[in-house]
């Protein structure tokens, strides 16, 4: 993998338990890229992004992401490689039991931060930039999905990872919240840190369009090298927003 490549797979067959997902994948992502992942509910999107995170095991061909080999990776090295990289749910995922703070803070701390004051100085610069800055003793049953989102978004920059894996995070927002959270992942991604995004949102992509792949009958195939223009919307599901 060159310097100038973050993710590289090739030939590579991604698995859920015994069932195959998405065959000879290949894709390369270079430092520093937009990426859109796209395709209906169960075509792979989630899947592959649990690749990339070391969540699903790979078992063919050659996978390298922000320098590590996912064939080779050992269960120790897992969270050295997930320091390296910020993953955006669309469920949240937020610990309900702790305000925000205290759910920044448990991430820092479990990553290898030690002082209290650059823990305290990290999260909030973090959520300054994502416009949370007021609601660090909120709970997250106190914020609306936009609200907590954002929080997310801050968690996944914390460590100022090299890459952003966002799974459909304007999923369950209306557009005017998706337009906003798409305003702070792209000044991420103009700082030069290379986001890939999976979604369903047509708005979203028609909006901020952006190189596209497409997850559709167990393949992963790029948009851009389609003999002709794809039309995204018969590959997405319909929105409820």
């Amino acid at each position: 993998m060159s310097s100038e490549t973050i993710i590289a797979l090739h030939d590579v067959d991604v698995f859920q338990q015994d069932q195959l997902i998405l065959t000879h994948v290949n894709l390369d992502v270079k430092v520093g890229e937009f990426v859109y992942l796209i395709g209906k509910v169960g075509s792979g999107k989630s899947s592959l992004i649990k690749v990339l995170n070391a969540e699903l095991d790979l078992f063919s061909g050659t996978a390298e992401v922000a320098g590590f080999d996912l064939r080779k990776l050992k269960r120790s090295e897992i969270p050295f490689l997930r320091r390296k990289m910020g993953v955006v749910f669309q469920d949240f995922r937020l610990l309900t039991d702790r305000n925000v703070q205290e759910n920044l803070e448990f991430v820092l701390k479990a990553t290898g931060w030690k002082i209290e004051k650059a823990i305290k100085n990290r999260i909030h610069e973090v959520m300054e930039r994502v416009g949370m800055k007021s609601k660090l003793k909120s709970m997250p049953h106190e914020l609306s999905g936009g609200e907590q989102q954002r929080v997310v978004i801050a968690r996944a920059i914390l460590n100022d990872p090299e890459l952003i894996l966002a799974d459909e995070p304007t999923g369950n927002l209306d557009p005017e919240t998706s337009d906003e959270l798409m305003g702070i992942l792209k000044e991420i991604n103009s700082q030069g840190k290379t986001i890939l995004m999976a979604t369903h949102d047509y708005h979203v992509l028609n909006r901020y369009p952006a190189r596209t792949l497409v997850c559709a009958e167990q393949k992963v195939s790029d948009s851009a090298e389609a003999e002709q223009e794809v039309d995204f919307s018969e590959l997405l599901d319909e929105q409820t927003n």
